[in-house]
């Protein structure tokens, strides 16, 4: 029931904040994609909450995500951190699995920056490039609203016209090119996986106009867009897609390329941050 699950999540949003500082009041928070979990490091003055204290909380047993829900400081703005997340072919359903973004909600978080590894489609992707994420397409064969929708969380039918800000992709580009480097903008599509896809797969999203694909990311992204959170959405190509490399894919190679450009990814995200909380 809808009721139920605001309960529930207002239930998880008191645990947290009886943990944290009364002067510690995020409105930014990141969800970390395979191999970027050791980005958490760089919060300060943090507090590390397991997910398996949260109550309700989905657990997530992918390789690459730690589970914690880290809150501190980055360059002296409070922020949220989620060091890994559950996923929809762990059997969780997708709503179960969005659950921590309406938790997200209930600690006042009004910025989301979610992040994944992805597969690069489009030509002239490389490992290790970040790609902004302009929109998305969403073939894991299900949406996390649908059941009874409960107004205090927001609008039944709502506008996702532009679930991605167009004002934060700006300021990231802007932080991007102080640390000599550019992002480009791309289209994530979604496919509930966990195998990966099939060459003949990857040339059919070609011709949908995806440019990466991967197998997270949009239930959250349309739970935060029907809160009225504001989402910025960033892809690390950790390989290329079946059928444009001459080698299988595998797991490894995608947490060994997020864990070689963590620096980098650091680095900017400091910045980005920073330009946020002023």
């Amino acid at each position: 029931m809808p009721s139920e699950l605001f309960q529930r999540s207002a239930e998880a949003g008191e645990y947290i904040r009886t943990l944290l500082s009364p002067h510690l009041q995020p409105r930014i928070a990141i969800i970390l994609g395979s191999g970027l979990g050791p980005f958490a490091h760089h919060v300060d003055h943090s507090v590390a909450v397991p997910y398996t204290d949260i109550p309700h909380f989905p657990q997530p047993t992918v390789v690459g995500h730690s589970g914690l829900l880290v809150v501190g400081t980055l360059q002296g703005t409070p922020i949220a951190v989620m060091q890994g997340r559950a996923h929809f072919y762990e059997g969780y359903t997708a709503a179960q699995g969005t659950f921590p973004v309406r938790v997200l909600k209930q600690l006042g978080i009004e910025t989301l920056i979610v992040t994944n590894a992805a597969g690069g489609i489009r030509d002239g992707f490389q490992r290790g490039q970040f790609v902004l994420i302009s929109d998305h397409i969403n073939l894991t064969g299900t949406n996390p609203l649908i059941g009874p929708n409960d107004h205090r969380f927001g609008e039944r039918f709502f506008d996702m016209t532009q679930p991605y800000s167009v004002r934060l992709r700006s300021l990231a580009k802007t932080a991007a090119q102080q640390h000599n480097f550019s992002l480009e903008e791309g289209v994530y599509l979604a496919v509930s996986g966990p195998s990966f896809e099939t060459a003949a797969e990857i040339r059919a999203f070609r011709t949908l106009g995806a440019d990466l694909v991967g197998m997270s990311t949009v239930h959250e992204v349309i739970v935060a867009r029907h809160m009225g959170i504001e989402v910025l959405g960033i892809s690390c190509v950790t390989n290329l897609a079946a059928g444009i490399q001459d080698k299988p894919l595998d797991h490894d190679e995608v947490i060994e390329t997020g864990l070689h450009v963590q620096q980098r990814f650091a680095e900017f995200m400091k910045t980005f941050i920073s330009t946020l909380g002023s």
